[in-house]
């Protein structure tokens, strides 16, 4: 069984999309053993409750520095051995020691095709307001192991979404959450709860099942 462990700081839409597909069969073999969020108001605590999964707010703002913070970071997500753990949303700049120890065991959802409208700055609406100004006809989002380099690790999985006439960042946005992010996120966690990728060369690599 895999032990899945989810980083959000906001609703924590993905995070349902998850525990919905665990619950439906689609995701095997894995368990959500784990939701931290940096903020104790965020939605997806509550969602994690709702589902009977334990909960932690850890906030840079509740310690003396942020050396202090990322140990106690570090120390939550250990004592709950983890396999996995995916980056939902998560507007927290990770531990150092974090990619180390969590070496390929990390992965993050983007909303652009990396390597597009990624790395520093590039989140949340921005992303979308950006891919509008560049006047893009495919948009989508793109499931990555996470490194050192913002948005940098080896790519999993992409999937496109079209860009229409009228779309405001907020209605593209949501159109990437329903069309590309709910999907690819539970697919990738099957994957990896399946054995079915590896990382080889700096590429991710999915065997067929």
């Amino acid at each position: 069984m895999l032990r899945v462990g989810v980083c959000v700081s906001g609703g924590g839409t993905n995070l349902q999309a998850i525990i919905d597909r665990i619950g439906d069969g689609a995701i095997e073999n894995a368990s959500i053993e784990l939701v931290v969020s940096n903020n104790k108001n965020a939605y997806a605590l509550e969602r994690a409750r709702q589902a009977g999964i334990e909960a932690v707010a850890l906030s840079p703002r509740d310690y003396e520095s942020r050396e202090a913070f990322h140990e106690a970071f570090m120390e939550t997500l250990d004592a709950h051995r983890l396999d996995l753990v995916v980056l939902a949303g998560f507007l927290v700049i990770l531990p150092p020691q974090m990619f180390p120890r969590y070496e390929n065991r990390v992965i993050n959802i983007h909303p652009s095709l990396i390597p597009s409208f990624c790395g520093t700055g590039f989140y949340g609406l921005k992303v979308h307001e950006a891919a509008l100004k560049r006047g893009v006809k495919l948009t989508g989002a793109t499931v990555h192991f996470v490194n050192e380099e913002t948005d940098g690790g080896p790519i999993l999985l992409q999937k496109s979404v079209e860009v229409k006439d009228g779309d405001t960042p907020e209605i593209l946005q949501r159109r990437v959450m329903e069309e590309a992010e709910w999907v690819l996120l539970p697919q990738a966690i099957n994957l990896i709860a399946g054995g079915r990728v590896r990382v080889e060369d700096g590429k991710a690599v999915i065997e067929e099942g």
